[in-house]
């Protein structure tokens, strides 16, 4: 049978700061994401199964997204845990902010790198995760492609 790809889009808002970056970005903002998810199977084909003719239910691939990416990232604030930063994120989440330290810089590429190996781990055996796209601006994204890697 033959192979589908399949998209799940998100959205979240995330602020962020570039440590030892020659530009605006070394300053602590934000962006509104947009992730867009997309996998590849073939549909199922057993007349007796509840999700005949999906390769994975949306419902599922957006339970997988929202508790690897969405709700971690969503509303927080991301450094690289090896910058000076740490002293600052200390402070914040010692006054209730949620504060991720990352283990890199949290630029569009390495984030969809990570985002990209959460969401594998998570997928079902029949289904491999063909593309992660991050759109940090309406007009920059950083795309991650299976067939690259």
């Amino acid at each position: 049978m033959d192979k589908i790809r399949i998209t799940k889009q998100f959205s979240f808002e995330t602020g962020h700061a570039l440590y030892g970056y020659d530009g605006k970005c070394r300053n602590v903002h934000g962006h509104s994401y947009k992730l867009s998810v997309t996998v590849i199977g073939t549909p199922i084909t057993d007349t007796a199964h509840v999700k005949l003719g999906m390769v994975v239910d949306f419902g599922d691939l957006k339970k997988i997204v929202k508790e690897e990416i969405v709700d971690k990232f969503d509303h927080a604030t991301v450094f690289n845990k090896n910058t000076p930063h740490v002293e600052l994120a200390k402070e914040l989440s010692e006054r209730g902010h949620n504060v991720i330290l990352a283990d890199y810089q949290p630029t569009s590429e390495n984030m969809v790198i990570d985002f990209a190996e959460k969401i594998k781990k998570r997928l079902p055996e029949d289904v491999r995760l063909h593309a992660v796209k991050l759109q940090e601006t309406e007009t920059s994204f950083a795309e991650w492609f299976a067939a690259d890697n």
